[in-house]
């Protein structure tokens, strides 16, 4: 049963009244949330606009048989930013699983090497695409990289805090421990397809949340199986940042009755 916990949510809810049954049938039983935030983050490019985890802890506690909600985000110590995240989720009720972020360092030094070579390119661009450049794009990549370095720059920082396999393990865990009986995973990456065909296989509701253009292949072919996949536009009205509505559609609820909370 869907009760709003905020006056925004109640309002959006009576303007929006076939979403909200649309999520009432798939939260028709009890159900655990799984949010891959690095993924959610990813999708706000795309978008135009992004997730605020307040809002979006708010529209899940307006729902019932909501059970967990886990949060699985990277901590870069020393970042502001990253640890006010974890900090302020915590707040909010989720239940954080995070670790700390591994910084690499990948170097674009091409001093050393032919300007058609392609052993910096290769560590940058997927071999399947790279066997498709001819010689000249090869050198003109080398080439851009050779402004870089003279411009001092030698390498390029990447970071990596993969939260597959905690989300995949919790996912069981919790099914043979919690048994709930719907799990909503917020992701769109491959690697989810074994625990959610197993999980499929199972008779269990999964419902995938995702943008419609950042889910993978092999995730839209469960479908067939049973796969739900929610396309998180159709929900961003109740969890996006109000700043985050443009100007041209403006707030949903603008004008005198416009709230904040």
């Amino acid at each position: 049963m869907f009760k709003p916990v905020s006056e925004r949510i109640k309002q959006l809810a009576e303007k929006y009244p076939e979403k909200i049954q649309e999520l009432e049938r798939v939260f028709d039983k009890k159900t655990n949330v799984y949010i891959d935030y690095a993924n959610v983050r990813g999708w706000s490019q795309r978008l135009g606009w992004r997730v605020d985890i307040k809002r979006l802890k708010q529209f899940f506690n307006s729902f019932d048989n909501i059970n967990q909600i886990k949060f699985y985000y990277g901590t870069i110590k020393g970042k502001p930013e990253s640890e006010m995240t974890i900090s302020n989720a915590q707040k909010l009720g989720y239940i954080v699983k995070t670790k700390p972020v591994k910084i690499m360092k990948l170097s674009i030094d091409i001093s050393s090497i032919a300007s058609d070579s392609i052993d910096i390119l290769k560590n940058f661009i997927r071999p399947t695409l790279l066997s498709k450049l001819n010689i000249e794009i090869v050198k003109s990549l080398n080439n851009e990289l050779r402004t870089l370095n003279q411009q001092g720059i030698l390498y390029l920082e990447d970071s990596k805090a993969n939260f597959d396999v905690e989300i995949g393990r919790d996912m069981f865990n919790d099914y043979d421990v919690e048994c709930p009986d719907n799990f909503m995973l917020w992701s769109g990456d491959s690697d989810f397809e074994d625990p959610i065909r197993q999980l499929l296989k199972d008779k269990i509701k999964v419902i995938l949340c995702a943008t419609s253009k950042r889910i993978a292949t092999e995730l839209n072919m469960l479908r067939s199986e049973g796969l739900i996949i929610l396309d998180v536009q159709k929900i961003k009205e109740f969890i996006c940042y109000k700043k985050d509505i443009t100007q041209s559609k403006g707030d949903p609820l603008r004008g005198p009755q416009a709230l904040d909370n």
